[in-house]
């Protein structure tokens, strides 16, 4: 049986994506993604078939995926960070159960939460809730609710895609309905260019955090009652004897 492979590559720095990834991506003769990641990959995977579409044409992308399975290629679909976090490997075995005659294998990756929370020190080291801003394919009143029932239950919160060109200040709306529950003081972080040139971590208050400056390469960690700074880190305590 043929196979594809859904494939998270990690932050995208080649250090940090996960060894049995970078060895399928050296085996495969087709990488396919969105444009920006694939781009990352052109030089370190020279030789490679590499197949794009831009944001928009998830659905096309893994019917090309498909395609170029049936004709007996090895084909890597990739995404950034974890291929089950907000990317591909749903939507590939959906449109998958239509090619029974090829195999879907999924292989994780290193997602935002983890990779910027080891940056920032250890802000997710109890319960927490994961939580997108992109109101493209989620409704931004469920967004909503997410995040005031995530802060109500005392969850350490990860924002993604906490802004862009076309929702400049959804990150100011997110933190206005944090502070309905939360305190101005409580202790957040944000991590840019995670594993990248041009890297940066910073610590704010809830309040400060309303008018960072953010944007689709930001990551955004709001703490529980618990989380403190240590040192110049951010540390939610799991609970442990010391």
């Amino acid at each position: 049986m043929n196979k594809v492979y859904v494939v998270g590559m990690g932050p995208g720095d080649a250090g940090m994506m996960c060894r049995e990834a970078d060895k399928i991506l050296q085996e495969c003769d087709t990488i396919i993604g969105y444009t920006v990641y694939v781009n990352l990959l052109r030089d370190v995977y020279p030789g490679k078939e590499f197949l794009t579409t831009p944001m928009t044409q998830e659905a096309r992308r893994c019917e090309m995926a498909f395609e170029e399975a049936s004709r007996g290629k090895k084909v890597v679909m990739v995404c950034s960070g974890d291929a089950g976090v907000y990317g591909m490997s749903g939507l590939m075995l959906e449109i998958g159960a239509a090619y029974p005659e090829i195999e879907v294998k999924v292989i994780p990756g290193i997602t935002a939460a983890l990779s910027g929370g080891a940056v920032l020190g250890a802000p997710l080291t109890h319960d927490f809730a994961v939580v997108s801003l992109s109101d493209r394919l989620t409704p931004w009143e469920k967004i909503e609710k997410r995040l005031e029932l995530a802060a109500e239950a005392d969850f350490s919160i990860c924002i993604y895609n906490p802004a862009s060109k076309g929702r400049p200040d959804y990150l100011q709306r997110a933190c206005d309905i944090l502070l309905r529950v939360l305190p101005p003081e409580r202790i957040c972080g944000t991590v840019e260019n995670i594993g990248r040139e041009g890297e940066t971590a910073r610590l704010y208050t809830l309040k400060e955090l309303r008018d960072a400056e953010v944007n689709m390469f930001t990551t955004v960690f709001i703490g529980n009652s618990m989380t403190k700074e240590i040192g110049g880190r951010m540390v939610t305590p799991r609970g442990y004897r010391i």
